[in-house]
């Protein structure tokens, strides 16, 4: 099992990075809030998970152990594969996902792009007895230093984050627009930030 990546970012999409670990380049696909932090040439630290499959080695990169541990459970639930479980984490922080699902908060939950009602109830029978035994991170992210965003650059990542996760270029374009004032009233606004907040207009 690969926990962890230590090296440097060498290629870089809106949905994975190559990162070169003492000559060898891993390809690790993230989350857009995850690369909105990396930066081409620049050391990074990203905790992973390797989904197997007979046909395939995927790995999965985190800017926290924390959502790599969350990713590694929500995949537990019955229906829930890698591309859900990353756009769980997209919308909601691990914080906000175990309060929805200790809650049942059905509400917060069917905010993820592909959960229903029915998804989000599964989720929730499946996972409440589970959830209380991941250990809240308490060393921040695995390497990454939130980015303030550049106002010219913003847009751009964003709106390939979200079509990463499923959205049409429409959709995502229209999302960076609601969430615009928010990179305009606070330059220091991080990328990731700015995701989140996309992604909750488009869960509406």
């Amino acid at each position: 099992m690969i926990a962890l990546l230590s090296g440097t970012v060498v290629a870089l999409g809106a949905t994975w990075a190559v990162i070169d670990v003492n000559g060898v380049g891993l390809k690790a696909f993230c989350g857009p809030n995850t690369t909105a932090e990396l930066r081409h040439g620049q050391q990074a630290t990203l905790a992973t998970s390797l989904v197997v499959r007979e046909d395939s080695l995927t790995l999965y990169g985190f800017g926290t152990s924390e959502e790599r541990d969350f990713f590694e459970l929500l995949m537990t639930a019955s229906g829930v594969g890698p591309k859900l479980a990353q756009a769980a984490l997209a919308v909601l922080t691990p914080d906000e996902l175990r309060t929805a699902i200790v809650t049942e908060n059905l509400v917060a939950l069917t905010k993820v792009p592909g959960v229903g009602r029915k998804g989000a109830q599964r989720i929730v029978i499946e996972l409440k007895d589970k959830v209380n035994a991941l250990t809240p991170s308490t060393s921040g992210t695995a390497g990454l230093a939130p980015m303030p965003t550049q106002q010219e650059e913003w847009r751009d990542q964003v709106s390939q984050g979200l079509q990463g996760l499923g959205w049409s270029a429409k959709d995502a374009d229209a999302a960076c627009g609601r969430v615009e004032h928010l990179a305009a009233d606070d330059p220091a606004i991080s990328i990731a930030e700015l995701m989140r907040a996309a992604l909750r207009t488009l869960a509406k």
